[in-house]
């Protein structure tokens, strides 16, 4: 029969003495997580290839320390790497609406701003000097006087034609001129001239049109004139605006030649300054008008002024961008709007930069699971990494949600390596049906779960515990806390050779030990904080299992823990609620009579078993048919299930208890109470590995010692699932007083030994089992079953005989 565990077996213990220093104070910190060595090549080879869609997707569990690993190794790589250029976007003087994008060296675009706002500055200076100077006022004066003398001629010649035709004629303006006809040396009123007949008033008439058209004529001269003198007033103000205006331009012009956008924009600058030289020549202080009203008379020199979009300091490096909130404004810049009146007004200066513009050049780093969650963020991201430039468009632009007009600045090209970091199975579902992800996210960093636990990275976990002490400020730890914190590591991974990956579990076991270290006075944290954390853990969140374990005390759920009983096991359950994983003890039973070989499963026929359950129960009544039937019916029909059980049932970790308490109730032999069973089983009765195993053997443990302290009690457990035992010290002190054992079991036949305390059998050459032993008590059974079948059967069909022959 299988022996019990050894403590050894139960417990993979830390020895202390492995570790040389006195607090972990002494040790060097670690740079980067240890263990995690491909997902590290990975982001190394991510960040270093230049070739297109070689983006990073970095996946692991959540905590697993993904995001500090991938900021911290690029943000060391972007130190070798030189600042992008600067960006900046300035009016597009030919369409505002289509504002500029220029690019200038690193550090260049705030003094490119400064240089523009130095020259609208001296602008501001100069040019009013220059039109109250005498070289423009005289040239100002032979030009309007020239005109002058050409519209005094005009108007001496309208004064020749109207003595000529004797009519009185007075200009009040330059386009305007009254006149009236003379008789007599004396004008005439318009009654006199009604009361004139004949030829007489033909006479005067026909010189008042003649007059007429003189003057129309004449006013024409003078409109043309006066067109003619504003056009050469204009020309003198642009030559004069041109000659002030093209010297200052030409010295920022000389700085930035290098540049043909920036050219070209200082060209159109100097177009626009000549064309609205007007607005540097007001000045408002001047003008009588209220201080509340002044701004709206006052000259904006905005259209002149520099969006500074992207800048970066002298000597600064590649940037590593962490967007926490990647809606789709944050990630592609946005266009903001100003409320003018009831209307909504924008210009090249609202232009506001994204994570995609911050990160140009160097590395933009994302949480998958936030991406997806925002509407159109992932499709904006996709399509600026396959055009490799950014185009500025807000949502309500794209599909028309308002009316508003927006600008529509010129794109900016990018080169930026993209990590995004996230959960597998996030990385998975992309991949499966996303066409693009595959193209776009070429690496992948798969960070790891779990460590071997060899002396080697032992010793390179203190190190790490030593490292997030320190950077969190907390007190050191003894080389015994280390070693429990390394032996509850491993119990995070449920295996006794391994220890976890998962930073932010380690993280939080060391805040909260440092907290009871310092509430109890200790200068380091020592083994018994690290036992006061894992304690108070388990007392904040076991409200829910302590109330079934009293229910179970109560008698409310029945759970038998001595005697024997035919057809009747402790099965162990797994709990997880909220974070808080524990075992449970379900009572299993099953009932046997003949049948046609089939096997009931109670749960799946009320829909309360799911398909792993039901796949279990199936594979059971394989091994059944298979074992105890090969050449002959299986003249049974056994069914099963668990008692009190309202809520639905996966998985398959009890077909194997299922299995044992159908041979118990066929062989009609008692199952010891006392002893638990979990584990599942395939078509050739071998036991395999289940989940939870450390949390339901301490359920069936205490539910025990709730019950009786000094009693014995044991767990059947599958043999491949040793290596995950890591037992809470009171079962270990249980084992060693001999008031509880462990038993691990490869097939069917050493569970039920051990159970039933009856040897199992093994077939002889005839495949017949010993009589006395559980096969053979089944077999026997079975035949039984079978016999009694065929006899029914056969007394069935010879009432039916004469049933016929009597109606006959």
């Amino acid at each position: 029969m299988v022996s019990a565990l050894t403590l050894s077996q139960l417990y993979n213990s830390c020895d202390s003495s492995l570790f040389s220093f006195a607090t972990t104070k002494e040790l060097q910190e670690l740079d980067e997580p240890f263990g995690q060595k491909n997902a590290l090549e990975a982001i190394d080879f991510a960040s270093s290839i230049e070739q297109d869609g070689y983006n990073l997707f970095a996946m692991g569990a959540s905590g697993s320390g993904k995001h500090s690993t991938v900021m911290s190794f690029l943000q060391k790589k972007a130190k070798a790497k030189k600042a992008p250029s600067d960006w900046c976007y300035v009016n597009n003087f030919k369409d505002p609406r289509k504002p500029i994008a220029i690019e200038l060296p690193s550090g260049e675009a705030v003094k490119f701003k400064d240089e523009m706002y130095e020259l609208v500055e001296l602008l501001k200076e100069i040019l009013p000097g220059v039109f109250e100077g005498n070289a423009y006022r005289n040239e100002y004066e032979a030009i309007s006087q020239k005109y002058i003398e050409k519209e005094t001629q005009i108007f001496k010649y309208l004064q020749d034609e109207a003595k000529r035709l004797n009519i009185s004629m007075n200009a009040t303006s330059k386009n305007r001129v009254t006149f009236a006809p003379v008789i007599d040396g004396k004008v005439i009123t318009a009654s006199e001239f009604n009361a004139i007949e004949g030829k007489e008033r033909e006479e005067i008439e026909k010189r008042v049109n003649e007059f007429e058209k003189i003057v129309k004529d004449a006013l024409h001269g003078v409109n043309e004139l006066n067109k003619a003198q504003r056009k050469e007033l204009k020309e003198l103000e642009r030559k004069m605006t041109k000659e002030s205006v093209e010297s200052l331009i030409d010295d920022v012009r000389s700085k930035y030649g290098f540049s043909e956008k920036i050219t070209a924009y200082l060209d159109d600058l100097q177009d626009d300054v000549i064309k609205h030289v007007q607005d540097f020549l007001v000045k408002p202080d001047e003008m009588p008008i209220m201080p509340f009203i002044k701004d709206l008379y006052t000259p904006s020199f905005s259209r002149y002024e520099v969006n500074l979009f992207i800048t970066h300091d002298e000597g600064a490096t590649s940037a590593v961008v962490y967007e926490d909130n990647p809606i789709h404004q944050n990630l592609i810049g946005k266009i903001e709007h100003l409320s003018q009146v009831g209307t909504l007004v924008t210009d090249f200066s609202m232009i506001k930069p994204g994570a995609l513009h911050r990160a140009n050049g160097g590395y933009l780093v994302l949480d998958a699971r936030k991406l997806l969650m925002q509407p159109f963020a992932y499709e904006e991201l996709k399509r600026a990494l396959r055009s490799k430039e950014i185009r500025i468009e807000s949502l309500a632009q794209q599909y028309s949600f308002i009316s508003t007009t927006s600008l529509e600045p010129e794109p900016i090209p990018i080169d930026v390596k993209v990590a995004l970091i996230g959960e597998r199975v996030l990385y998975y579902l992309l991949y499966h049906y996303d066409p693009d992800f595959g193209e776009l996210f070429k690496v992948t960093a798969d960070f790891e779960d779990s460590i071997e636990r060899s002396k080697e990275n032992m010793h390179l976990y203190a190190q790490m515990i030593g490292t997030i002490a320190a950077r969190h400020d907390l007190l050191p730890l003894t080389p015994e806390a280390v070693a429990r914190v390394i032996e509850e590591s491993s119990r995070e991974v449920s295996h006794s050779l391994k220890f976890s990956a998962h930073l932010r579990t380690l993280s939080d076991l060391l805040k909260e030990a440092d907290y009871w270290a310092k509430k109890n006075n200790h200068s380091a944290v020592e083994r018994d904080d690290i036992n006061r954390v894992l304690q108070t853990r388990i007392e904040r969140a076991n409200r829910i299992q302590m109330r079934l374990y009293d229910e179970i005390d109560e008698g409310t759920i029945m759970i038998s823990l001595s005697g024997e009983a035919v057809g009747q096991i402790n099965a162990l359950s797994y709990i997880s609620l909220g974070g808080y994983n524990f075992g449970i003890a379900s009572k299993v039973t099953s009932r046997t009579r003949i049948g046609k070989g089939e096997v009931i499963d109670i749960e799946r026929k009320v829909e309360l078993g799911g398909p792993l359950h039901s796949k279990g129960v199936m594979i059971l009544s394989s091994y059944l048919g298979s074992t105890y039937a090969q050449d002959k019916p299986l003249s049974l029909s056994a069914s099963l299930v668990f008692e009190q059980s309202y809520n639905k049932i996966d998985g398959d970790s009890a077909s194997s208890t299922e299995l044992y308490a159908i041979l118990s109730s066929l062989s009609n032999l008692p199952i010891k109470q006392n002893i638990a069973v979990t584990g599942s089983v395939n078509q050739f009765g071998e036991i395999q590995p289940i989940g939870g195993v450390n949390e339901k053997i301490e359920g069936f443990f205490d539910i025990c010692m709730r019950k009786d302290k000094d009693g014995f009690y044991g767990v059947v457990i599958p043999e491949a699932n040793v290596k995950h035992l890591m037992l809470k010290s009171e079962i270990l002190e249980a084992v060693k007083k001999g008031n509880f054992a462990v038993y691990a079991v490869k097939t069917v036949n050493e569970g039920i030994e051990i159970l039933t305390g009856v040897e199992a059998g093994e077939a002889d050459e005839s495949g017949n089992y010993p009589p006395s032993s559980v096969n053979g008590l089944v077999t026997a059974r079975l035949e039984e079953f079978s016999k009694n079948a065929k006899e029914f059967y056969r007394k069935k069909g010879d009432s039916s005989d004469e049933e016929n022959k009597a109606d006959k």
